[in-house]
């Protein structure tokens, strides 16, 4: 059932990139130009995702197990600190020069987009290096604390 439940989440997921336009990198291009042609739609579609997610996440607070009975896992951290706002940075760097994040490029691989393939194939080489030297001890990002 949570096998059946997550493919039905992530075609849900997709679909919703699909018609939102999430997983076309010329939209989001617009949407982050703010010099020029701006396009702010998909700000509409962020602004209802965080709504849906704040309200997502406060009923999960309340609970111990989720609706198929698996362990709660939320994150326990509150704290910005140096690793979080240098990632950031990084996503928003990688956003912006491609047009796409994770979700949307997966979708757009699956929908036959070239681009898609080199932005997945060098976000996979990065999740990998960055694993390689948590193992080692070492962080990815130097930690401020």
């Amino acid at each position: 059932m949570t096998v059946f439940t997550a493919l039905l989440a992530g075609l849900v997921l997709g679909l919703g990139l699909i018609v939102s336009g999430m997983s076309d990198p010329a939209k989001v291009l617009g949407f982050l130009d703010l010099g020029g042609a701006w396009d702010p739609s998909l700000a509409f579609v962020m602004g209802g995702a965080i709504a849906v997610g704040a309200i997502a996440f406060a009923v999960a607070r309340k609970r111990t197990v989720s609706v198929l009975g698996a362990p709660m896992r939320l994150p326990a951290s509150r704290d910005i600190d140096r690793r979080l706002v240098l990632g950031s940075v990084l996503f928003g760097i990688g956003w912006g020069i491609a047009g796409f994040c994770p979700g949307p490029a997966l979708v757009a691989l699956g929908m036959g987009e070239g681009k898609a393939l080199v932005f997945v194939v060098a976000m996979l080489a990065g999740m990998g290096g960055f694993e390689r030297l948590e193992r080692r001890g070492q962080p990815a990002v130097a930690d401020a604390s």
